[in-house]
């Protein structure tokens, strides 16, 4: 968790220090800097502090906050990805058009389109999952709150509401294979006759896929497991990986096989210096 939290830190201020990475791409990737630590300072501070502390009980309040902090982020994570994604097809298929297309206007739309996506959809499954009477035993067995485990413990029949959360996963899953799938890009950097324009397209198309094949294999496949079977062992893991292990791998995907990354870093260090 200290690792995630100090890589996207690091990341987000380097590309806001370097003039050379304030383009659309670098800016996108500074918004999912923000998400990644956004999600890993919601479930891991109070983690460290019941695990220090020795005490497990998280109030009501919190407990919302966490679901709607995390579903905020998970939302807005996949819709920015699949700009991500658009903002390299433009790139690599249509370079002339690049500035029309992805001009900053563009660019701050879509990005405020993904944050207020996440907020709608965090807005719906707190306002549902908390109107759920819960009776008997509380305690959730988990390392924080996730919607799937607190539905466990209510005395209603949730399937219908379970049945809509696996809905939205294989709409979110649909849309990240259509993005992700990157087979136009694909073809036209191979017909690329500069092999520095071709490796330079090749390595952020396949950070980009590293990227989502990442964020999906985790978060999307959890809920989806967890709507129809799932052991909380296998929960507890499966999370893990999507809430700690991803946020802090993000950053190095994006920057050790980035070359303008590593020359901005040499730039910014260099500064200091003197």
């Amino acid at each position: 968790s200290a690792a995630a939290l100090a890589g996207n830190i690091l990341f987000f201020l380097l590309l806001q220090a370097d003039r050379c990475l304030h383009t659309p791409m670098y800016f996108l990737l500074s918004q999912l800097s923000i998400m990644d630590l956004t999600l890993n300072g919601t479930v891991v501070p109070k983690m460290t502090a019941n695990f220090l502390s020795g005490s497990k009980f998280i109030s009501q309040g919190g407990c919302a906050a966490q679901v709607f902090l995390v579903v905020l982020v998970g939302g807005a994570e996949c819709f920015l990805l699949a700009v991500m994604a658009y903002d390299r097809y433009v790139a690599v298929c249509h370079p002339l058009r690049y500035p029309m297309l992805m001009n900053w206007e563009a660019c701050c739309l879509m990005t405020l389109v993904t944050w207020m996506v996440g907020v709608a959809d965090s807005v719906i499954d707190v306002g549902v999952v908390f109107r759920f009477p819960y009776c008997g035993s509380l305690q959730v067995d988990h390392f924080f709150c996730e919607i799937p485990a607190l539905l466990r413990l209510s005395c209603a029949d949730t399937s219908l509401f379970q049945d809509f959360i696996y809905a939205c996963c294989v709409v979110m899953l649909l849309l990240g294979v259509i993005v992700a799938s990157h087979a136009r890009v694909l073809t036209a950097v191979i017909s690329m006759s500069s092999t520095e324009g071709k490796q330079k397209a090749l390595t952020t198309c396949s950070s980009h896929l590293a990227v989502v094949g990442l964020y999906y294999g985790g978060g999307i496949f959890n809920y989806m497991y967890k709507a129809s079977a799932g052991t909380p062992a296998g929960d507890r893991a499966i999370s893990t990986f999507y809430t700690i292990f991803v946020p802090m791998i993000n950053p190095l995907i994006y920057s050790l096989r980035n070359r303008e990354v590593m020359r901005a870093r040499k730039r910014v260090l260099g500064s200091w210096r003197v």
